[in-house]
């Protein structure tokens, strides 16, 4: 069990850390502050690439934290 809560601990830590270098930067965490999805559709899914959904279309951390719920002063 030591492992799997290892693995879960380091995966935790990297995803803040990704989140506080985006909330430095200023940038949506999801798109890297480009504004739009880098998914490509295929002819099984079809959406709006143009748009990310985390920060709605605007690569700002402050739309994305308030979509998200995120407390832009956490640290």
């Amino acid at each position: 069990m030591g492992l799997f809560s290892g693995i879960s601990a380091w995966n935790a830590n990297r995803i803040e850390k990704h989140r506080a270098k985006m909330e430095e930067k200023g940038f949506c965490p999801d798109c890297y502050g480009r504004g739009y999805s880098s998914f490509v559709p295929t002819e099984y899914h079809f959406s709006d690439i143009h748009d990310c959904p985390g920060c709605n279309g605007s690569g700002t951390y402050s739309d994305w934290a308030a979509m998200n719920g995120q407390n832009e002063q956490q640290l």
